[in-house]
């Protein structure tokens, strides 16, 4: 098949499609929909077709873009257009997640597959309503139950809705922990030899502490190196006594007389 004939046909499919399409999909769909026996479109062609669509549509002409997102191809507004098309909606755009929610949310990201009990022993805290917020906006889901473990507890996973949310393929995607850490440390300080040192040992504790699931040791050591470069950098703003400033001021006989 020739590519201009494949390339409507793509086009056609992922914008009618209410979930995201994979070039895999739109090959089967393709065939199917089109009935070519000898003549079919390869995998190779289709990959080439979304090439082309995707450069189309990334001119400044377009306010929408071919992404890939959630796992497939999708047609998605692009960001300048947010607060306009943010106008058909109200407030869904406006509802966020609590911070509790959001914290459960990281940690079944980064965790998964994870059970309720496991989440907990890591917030510290009772996670029932956050979990079932999380489910009711299918942001998590129910992967099945952990076998291995005394009453075969439920095991929570994202959904495909979470990648998408996030607008991302994959959940290797999201930012590595260490790299978050790092910018943070980075941030809070200014530059200087001593400090940098300091920095770098507490950074690779830091990493270590979030490896071992230590996330609660992790979070003291950064408020710590925060607190004491803090104090440093106080101490070196304040004025610096010299000798002169110490030493006896000279009396002239005069004061010297009334002082007597």
């Amino acid at each position: 098949m020739e590519l201009s004939q494949i390339i409507p046909h793509i086009e056609a499919l992922i914008f009618a499609s209410e979930k995201p399409l994979t070039n895999m999909d739109l090959t089967e769909l393709l065939n199917n929909a089109l009935g070519f026996i000898d003549d079919r479109a390869s995998i190779e062609q289709i990959e080439a077709g979304v090439a082309g669509i995707q450069e189309k549509y990334s001119s400044e002409f377009y306010a929408f873009e071919l992404k890939q997102s959630g796992g497939g191809w999708q047609f998605l507004t692009k960001k300048e257009y947010h607060k306009t098309v943010a106008q058909l909606n109200g407030d869904k755009f406006l509802k966020r997640l609590s911070i509790a929610a959001l914290e459960t949310l990281a940690i079944i990201a980064y965790k998964q597959p994870i059970t309720k009990s496991e989440i907990e022993s890591i917030r510290g805290v009772n996670c029932d309503y956050a979990v079932q917020k999380l489910l009711e906006k299918d942001l998590v889901i129910i992967a099945g139950r952990n076998e291995l473990a005394v009453g075969k507890p439920l095991i929570y996973a994202t959904s495909k809705s979470f990648m998408d949310y996030f607008g991302i393929n994959t959940t290797a995607d999201l930012p590595k922990i260490s790299e978050v850490l790092m910018e943070e440390l980075i941030q809070a300080t200014i530059v200087h030899p001593v400090i940098e040192v300091a920095e770098n040992e507490v950074a690779t504790e830091v990493v270590e502490n979030i490896v071992n699931e230590n996330v609660v040791a992790a979070t003291e050591m950064v408020e710590d190196a925060s607190l004491v470069i803090n104090i440093e950098n106080s101490e070196s703003a304040l004025p610096q006594n010299n000798e002169a400033d110490q030493s006896t001021p000279d009396i002239s006989p005069e004061q010297e007389e009334i002082k007597e």
